[in-house]
């Protein structure tokens, strides 16, 4: 029944009712929950940048150190506790 709704409609009322349903969906993403959120949102000062990019930067080096700590210590002392305080291995 559909299949000849659609071929009794010209080509543009088929692409006038796509298009309708297209900008129906944008228009429920702007009464969204989050759209307040994006509405409200701002462009940073250069203090408030400088200060997160500080601090991404410091968490990135804190992870960065524990990550190579443990890298020295399974190269390192692993292998000497499983071979020689363990007695695995030989």
């Amino acid at each position: 029944m559909s299949d000849e709704k659609n071929a009794n409609k010209s080509f543009e009322m088929r692409v006038q009712e796509q298009q309708d349903k297209i900008e129906a969906q944008f228009r429920k993403i702007t009464r969204g929950s989050w759209a307040r959120i994006i509405r409200m949102a701002r462009k940073p000062s250069k203090q408030e940048f400088r200060q997160t990019a500080i601090i991404c930067g410091i968490g990135l080096f804190v992870l960065g150190a524990i990550g190579f700590a443990m890298l020295v210590l399974m190269d390192n002392f692993l292998p000497w506790i499983i071979h020689d305080v363990l007695g695995i291995g030989d």
